[in-house]
């Protein structure tokens, strides 16, 4: 596409090989997710209106999520530093990339590009407890942004949500999470055998490291988003502890 990592998305830079890479990536994923992914993430899908197609414009979707939960975009050259992607969440801004990998790239890519932020993030944004607890997280995240042992519990916690969270629909193990549903591998590695599935629990979250170059060894199931919303004041109960006033 772009050899500079662009600022702002100009739609019109998209060239036939990135709408290639776009169809391939979009394609193959939801071959393997369609029996797999939460029915609510298929229910955002349509209402962003993503299809294999087109490359997703960003003004589109902002328009398209303005009366649906007030959320947009906001374009990021890189990912963003971790206190500025929480600022843009508090303002209901969603920081994304707006360039593509490259063919050689479909399998692993070291840094998230724009098939990992608005085909993984951005459909969810539509739904209405999920961006609560998006926004929720983000609040407290700003309280408490001075100490450091709360903001690595409070990654711990968005890590085994936002990004590799299970979802259980219908007595159905399904997959929300940005980080699996963008990755070919960890899709299938997340209801594999060799993958641990815990109920979501706060503290047990608290309690469990992660890795960000591997596969990853355990996941957190939910029940509902209303129940990821609802865990916002658990979360806060929890971080007490940990919490200490600065001097």
């Amino acid at each position: 596409m772009i050899n500079k990592r662009p600022t702002r998305q100009i739609y019109t830079d998209y060239t036939p090989q990135d709408l290639n890479v776009w169809q391939t990536l979009f394609t193959r994923q939801m071959e393997i997710l369609q029996p797999i992914v939460s029915s609510e993430y298929l229910n955002a899908l349509k209402a962003v209106n993503f299809t294999a197609a087109k490359i997703p414009d960003f003004e589109e979707i902002n328009y398209l999520l303005k009366p649906l939960t007030g959320w947009s975009l906001e374009v990021v050259p890189n990912i963003s530093p971790q206190h500025e992607f929480f600022e843009y969440l508090s303002k209901k801004k969603f920081t994304a990339t707006c360039w593509l990998r490259t063919f050689d790239q479909l399998d692993y890519l070291e840094e998230p590009d724009m098939f990992h932020d608005v085909f993984g993030h951005v459909p969810l944004l539509s739904n209405i407890h999920y961006v609560a607890f998006f926004k929720g997280i983000s609040t407290i995240f700003l309280k408490y942004k001075n100490n450091d042992r709360v903001i690595e519990l409070l990654g711990r916690m968005y890590w085994f949500t936002i990004e590799f969270g299970l979802i259980k629909e219908n007595h159905a193990l399904k997959i929300y999470g940005a980080g699996i549903i963008s990755s070919k591998g960890e899709t299938r590695h997340c209801m594999s055998d060799q993958a641990v599935h815990l109920p979501f629990d706060v503290e047990n979250i608290f309690n469990t490291s992660f890795r960000t170059d591997i596969y990853q060894k355990t996941y957190f199931v939910i029940e509902s988003f209303d129940q990821l919303y609802k865990s916002l004041s658990q979360i806060e109960e929890a971080l007490k502890e940990y919490i200490t006033v600065a001097l």
